[in-house]
């Protein structure tokens, strides 16, 4: 999860977050070139005191910063639409889960099984464990097995709501009367944190997503005492 200061993304949890990671360097690397680029020109501009009279009217450099745009624009567009395909991408899941934005909190309904759903709230500030963080943890974990394919069925059933966790990649709007999918597979076991990214109202802040992935033995064992509760 994020920490105080810190300036990149978190640690990627997800492939896709990782190819995200990946792109993001390679934008940002591009970015850094043109601006040094610019800041050298203006630096030159404003510095010299000569003048080429050739390049006042020069075609040959016309065609050039006219090509060389166009270039690296292809080289962000071509990763960038690779991505946008890649978390299209839902191949056999092995798991679905829907997931309900209530104001102020989540349900979630295993689809896969009968009777598995619960609602998630965040636990308040004094009820709080030690270790645990104030307003992210919740009182029911949505747990998955890892190193499975997940897909997650969004929706609201009041206003706009998003399903977001940044460790692995997955932003989805939770539309009212619509249900938008969103998939993905965690690498490695953890506890991911994420939090509501559309303003819902008065209390949007406080409904937090905390997802929890296990081991497929111990995610078997947490899904037969869930129904053995019901």
């Amino acid at each position: 999860m994020a920490h105080p200061s810190q300036l990149g993304f978190q640690d990627a949890a997800s492939p896709i977050m990782e190819e995200l990671l990946h792109f993001h360097d390679h934008t940002l690397m591009i970015v850094f070139l043109i601006s040094t680029l610019v800041l050298y020109i203006i630096v030159a501009m404003v510095t010299t005191k000569l003048t080429n009279k050739y390049i006042l009217d020069s075609q040959e450099i016309e065609i050039v910063w006219t090509i060389l745009p166009a270039i690296i624009l292809i080289m962000i567009a071509l990763p960038s639409l690779r991505i946008l395909y890649l978390m299209d991408e839902i191949n056999d899941p092995h798991i679905t889960i829907k997931a309900l934005g209530h104001q102020w909190y989540w349900s979630y309904e295993y689809t896969d099984y009968e009777n598995l759903e619960f609602d998630s709230y965040m636990i308040q500030t004094e009820d709080l464990g030690p270790g645990q963080f104030r307003l992210l943890e919740t009182d029911h974990r949505m747990v998955v097995p890892m190193e499975s394919p997940i897909r997650v069925l969004v929706t609201a059933e009041d206003v706009l709501h998003a399903w977001t966790i940044p460790a692995l990649g997955v932003k989805m709007d939770a539309v009212p009367g619509r249900l938008n999918q969103a998939a993905f597979i965690i690498s490695r076991p953890g506890v991911y944190y994420g939090q509501c990214s559309e303003i819902c109202g008065a209390n949007h802040s406080f409904m937090p997503i905390v997802v929890e992935a296990v081991p497929l033995e111990h995610f078997e064992n947490w899904s037969s005492l869930m129904l053995e509760e019901v």
